[in-house]
């Protein structure tokens, strides 16, 4: 009962009406002084206050010390505001208890944090499964509920499905979409033998599978269970009063006790002046600057940056991006737009290339394969006139042929032209290797005499991209390339950026090791994705930021900043943004420190009352926040474009 009256005094609504009764308080205290009023201390306003705002605190400070044995800031604040009442100095009890209620609300605006992607990404894992079995004597296949199939079960996957669990194909050839697994942006052609993961797409053929690992020991139950214990180890933001709190208090309540003592046998007691000492230096070693200063701060971060397309979900996420010295990219989505073009066409024969492209896309036109409906997309791009085919054929995971003109060719990988009698002579090796080294994807088109020529198909890179890599190794960054893409691409890009750390060819799983070696080694890693691959690395890392453009739901709302825009360019302005927001939490705390010891000096020799001393109190909290609010119109943006 007394959690839910604290939950309830404690929002917006009543903490605004806390500080309506305290404004009304400080009139009448204000008035007083011009007009000589007769009214009794136990009507003044902000006893309407020390309720609302200093009931969650009482609450709070006597829980913590209860049942959690620890002395936190509310404990001292506590004390202050009882010592005020008691000796009549019922505004100075209202202001402190207001201060940090207010504070409160600042703080929890900024450590709110979007917990959806974890069920998104649940809801991907398959229901069912499609198994093989023997029924009165008769093969047949059965749809049963994914928790009943075991490791060893044989599955029949259709085109257009998703694989229910981690296998190796058996029978058939196909073409897997992997991306929500590795990252890659090229669908990949699977044959007998190979591995397939769960909750990856089967995009056309039927193949049959046996299971190896199944229910929680799958690839996707395994990238769940990695979000999950990321975010456990995520713990919220703690109050820099309280972690101080352990010596604050002590220190407080001596440094009064000794002060009242002292006053009493230098001075005496008369109208309680060694008592009001006392009760002054409580109010004024209350830390509500410091308190103010990392959420006030952090707000105006968070503000900052969301002008320019940036959101910060958090205000831990701000302060991590501030500590942060090596930033880790994916590649697919990334560094590159993640979409495949047409980048080469080569003829080995007399045709032109745009006869070429006419034909390959002819004959791609009825294809399912991704990599034919980019060449058929490229070249309805190029005003091309595409012919009609006849006795079309798709071989899954290898293919396609058709007729033009009476004319029979022959469209895909080099497996496929031997197996219809197609040779590739060296000259053919070499231009191949060359494309490949280029981390492009090849189809090779021949006729019935022999190849013609081939299509070269790539990612594209973010014009921005190198330059942002350079900016960000100015800046002091350690860069570092983490893909689920092959080594031989993997390299390509990165070469053309400008990184030279690399690690290619990664699961999920390896993504996340990759980033626990890194933050072992003393870097405290940023990792920059787009997929749902990516979401448990964007847990693990100190800080996650997603593409949130073109990036899934799930990467999103795993990351803790999201570069709205889609443009990795906003990174070295999201940088200096961060490390401003540290130094200025650090000025504001070195502020707040300041003041209070200035006012402890003060009370101590008496110059200061629990009236006055609230009031140098407040000033400093302003202070505080007129500081971190200066933040919000510096010109980070301009800075980051000219390093």
């Amino acid at each position: 009962m007394f959690k839910k009256v604290s939950d309830f005094l404690n929002g917006i609504p009543m903490t605004i009406v806390s500080g309506v009764f305290l404004l009304a308080s400080l009139a009448l205290l204000i008035t007083k002084n011009f007009v000589e009023l007769n009214i009794s201390p136990f009507l003044d306003f902000a006893w309407v206050t020390i309720v609302i705002s200093g009931f969650p605190l009482v609450y709070l400070a006597v829980s913590r010390l209860l049942f959690k044995r620890w002395v936190s800031s509310a404990l001292l604040i506590t004390v202050a505001m009882i010592a005020s009442i008691c000796v009549g100095e019922v505004f100075a009890a209202g202001e402190v208890a207001f201060i940090m209620a207010l504070g409160s609300i600042l703080e929890d605006k900024t450590v709110e944090r979007a917990k959806k992607g974890l069920n998104s990404l649940i809801k991907l894992s398959p229901q069912t499964g499609r198994i093989i079995c023997e029924e009165n004597g008769k093969t047949v296949e059965k749809v049963v509920n994914i928790d009943e199939i075991e490791s060893g079960m044989k599955l029949r996957v259709l085109a257009g499905e998703t694989i229910p669990v981690d296998g190796k194909i058996i029978v058939g050839n196909t073409s897997i979409d992997q991306s929500i697994m590795t990252g890659e942006s090229l669908p990949v052609d699977k044959s007998v033998g190979d591995e397939v993961f769960c909750g990856t797409m089967n995009l056309y053929g039927s193949v049959d599978i046996v299971a190896t690992k199944v229910k929680e020991n799958s690839s996707l139950q395994k990238m769940i269970k990695l979000l999950k214990e990321a975010e456990n180890k995520k713990a919220p933001m703690q109050r820099i009063a309280d972690k101080w709190a352990t010596w604050l208090v002590p220190v407080a309540i001596l440094i009064a006790f000794v002060t009242s003592i002292v006053t009493y046998f230098v001075i005496g007691n008369e109208n309680n002046a060694a008592l009001i000492r006392g009760v002054t230096i409580l109010v004024v070693f209350c830390p509500c600057a410091l308190v103010l200063s990392t959420p006030t701060s952090v707000m105006a971060g968070i503000g900052q940056a969301t002008k320019y397309g940036v959101l910060i979900k958090s205000g831990e996420a701000l302060e991590n991006m501030g500590k942060v010295n090596c930033i880790a990219f994916d590649k697919t989505g990334t560094l590159t737009f993640g979409k495949l073009t047409v980048s080469n066409i080569i003829s080995f024969g007399a045709l032109s290339e745009n006869e070429l492209l006419r034909i390959t896309a002819s004959v791609e036109s009825r294809s399912e394969h991704p990599l034919g409906k980019a060449i058929v997309e490229y070249a309805k791009q190029n005003n091309a006139d595409l012919a009609e085919i006849s006795d079309f054929e798709m071989v899954a995971g290898k293919g396609v042929c058709g007729t033009i003109y009476n004319k029979k060719y022959i469209c895909g990988n080099k497996k496929f032209l031997q197996e219809n009698g197609i040779e590739l002579t060296n000259e053919h090796n070499e231009t191949l290797e060359n494309l490949r080294s280029e981390g492009k994807a090849v189809i090779l088109v021949a006729d019935e005499y022999g190849l013609i020529g081939a299509i070269g198909l790539s990612d594209t890179l973010r014009p921005t991209a190198k330059e942002t890599v350079r900016k960000l190794k100015a800046l002091g960054y350690e860069i570092v390339l983490l893909t689920g893409d092959h080594k031989t691409t993997a390299e390509y890009f990165a070469q053309q950026v400008g990184i030279t750390n690399i690690k290619s060819e990664l699961l999920p799983e390896d993504k996340v090791n990759a980033i626990t070696e890194l933050q072992k080694s003393g870097y405290n890693v940023c990792m920059i994705g787009d997929g749902v691959n990516d979401a448990p690395a964007l847990k693990t890392a100190n800080v996650g930021a997603a593409m949130s453009g073109i990036g899934s739901d799930i990467t999103t709302e795993a990351a803790s900043i999201a570069l709205m825009s889609d443009d990795i360019e906003k990174l070295p302005y999201l940088c200096i943004l961060a490390k401003a927001t540290i130094n200025t939490i650090k000025f504001n705390i070195s502020l707040s420190m300041t003041i209070n010891f200035i006012a402890i000096l003060l009370s101590s020799f008496g110059l200061l009352t629990p009236i006055t001393g609230a009031i140098v109190h407040n000033v400093g909290s302003v202070l505080v926040v007129l500081n971190a609010a200066l933040m919000y119109a510096r010109k980070f943006i301009k800075k980051a474009q000219k390093i």
